[in-house]
């Protein structure tokens, strides 16, 4: 089964959700587009989705922590069957690219517009979904719309989060109005006692997420579509190391007790420790120390306290905790050698994701059905399809990156190479709706 699809459509589509946040630069080749969870921006995208999803055809459910759905039950298909959904979200980082999220729930809304258009007839519902939250930063880590969608946690506790000014999410999902569906007159779930709830990702019969690659495998390769095996995993962990502010210039250096030396030493530590896993036993191990936080940020004054922020990832469990391990073992040696108290703490962590075998089959089938080329490849960022993974058949599929920039304004895949990889997604979710459970 090859499900073509309108190329033209999908670029409209991701080309009108990119003008909601767009930022202007002085590069022709950037698009960017800021466009955060709970802002003008974010509204005016979710709204065009609702439309979207409405001119479709489907059914549309805004669940209580903003995450939207819309279901195709077509007369074929039995609708108590579990569905087959996919999507991905809308919300970027700051000044980021046009097609991160994006592609994947447009995408996802094309393969059920293929489908129809080719006369398709499912045994089971379709659904389009986009998550809110996913790329985090304005509240919590990541992942959020899907990690309460899949009860890893609780809806209160994820609604009572706030950004930098305050606010919590609760509250700028209601005054964009997507706290549910009744301010876009949509469906809202509800629990056994009649409360608002989110979807039920547990009740479907299988996920796909279309997303840009973020790196060169595919690109490298001339290949059309990736099929995931595994997602990373990923831990961050913040190291505090507390030393003695004093007087840059009165103040000997033997008689020091500096923390953003101490903290220099950490970051190559943590560095060190990963080029160690990746030389002896795991190459796709990473260790970043991204972050750090500088007290009183003085130039004439010796550092007194640094916060840093580590991030850990790999496909291999074990290979993460031998990064974490390493990072205890430098913030102890520091304080035994420089005289510095630390504290080290793990607030995220999420375990490697392998993806479902029979999910990746069906894509790699609907890949030699459309005659385009699909490679196996792991996936180094984390995405909804890894929460999803724990309670539902899930499956990711990546398509190129140029020169792999994403979180970027220069972030860009083909129009060619989107509606290639649409078309791998549009045919392996065909099959998979025809087939068993």
């Amino acid at each position: 089964m090859n499900l073509p699809v309108d190329a033209d459509r999908l670029r409209a589509d991701i080309e009108a959700n990119a003008a909601f946040g767009r930022v202007e630069t002085d590069d022709a080749d950037a698009h960017a587009r800021t466009n955060r969870t709970g802002t003008e921006a974010n509204r005016e995208a979710r709204d065009r989705l609702v439309a979207r999803l409405r001119d479709a055809g489907l059914d549309v459910t805004v669940d209580a922590v903003g995450n939207v759905l819309g279901t195709w039950t077509p007369e074929s298909a039995d609708p108590g069957a579990a569905p087959v959904v996919s999507g991905s979200h809308l919300d970027s980082v700051p000044e980021g690219g046009i097609f991160d999220g994006p592609l994947g729930v447009y995408a996802a809304l094309e393969a059920v517009r293929a489908m129809r258009d080719e006369g398709v007839e499912p045994d089971r519902p379709v659904g389009v979904v986009s998550f809110t939250e996913e790329e985090g930063g304005t509240f919590g880590n990541g992942l959020l719309g899907s990690t309460v969608a899949t009860d890893e946690l609780p809806l209160d506790e994820a609604l009572a989060l706030s950004d930098g000014d305050g606010e919590t999410l609760g509250e700028a999902l209601d005054r964009i109005g997507y706290r549910g569906g009744d301010a876009v007159d949509a469906a809202t779930p509800t629990d056994a006692e009649g409360a608002p709830t989110t979807v039920d990702p547990a009740s479907w019969g299988a996920f796909y997420e279309l997303h840009v690659e973020q790196d060169t495998t595919l690109e490298a390769a001339g290949a059309a579509a990736g099929v995931v095996t595994t997602i990373t995993g990923i831990t961050h962990c913040e190291a505090t190391i507390d030393g003695e502010a004093n007087h840059a210039g009165a103040t000997p250096m033997d008689e020091r007790t500096d923390a953003l030396a101490a903290a220099s030493e950490f970051v190559s530590d943590v560095e060190r420790a990963a080029n160690e896993i990746v030389a002896s036993s795991s190459p796709s191990a990473v260790g970043t120390v991204g972050s750090l936080s500088v007290a009183p940020n003085a130039t004439n004054v010796v550092p007194g306290r640094v916060e840093a922020g580590v991030d850990v990832r790999d496909v291999e469990a074990e290979s993460m905790e031998s990064i974490v391990d390493a990072a205890r073992g430098s913030l102890a040696r520091l304080e035994r050698e420089r005289g510095v108290e630390t504290s080290f703490e793990r607030p995220f962590d999420v375990a490697p994701t392998p993806m479902s075998d029979r999910l990746r089959e069906a894509a790699h089938e609907a890949a030699d059905a459309a005659d385009r080329e699909a490679v196996d490849l792991h996936s180094g960022a984390a995405h909804d399809a890894m929460r999803v993974a724990r309670v539902a058949d899930a499956s990711l599929l990546f398509a190129p990156s140029r020169d792999g920039i994403s979180h970027n304004p220069r972030e860009w895949t083909d129009w060619a190479d989107c509606a290639a990889a649409t078309e791998v997604l549009a045919g392996a979710m065909a099959r998979v709706a025809a087939g068993d459970p």
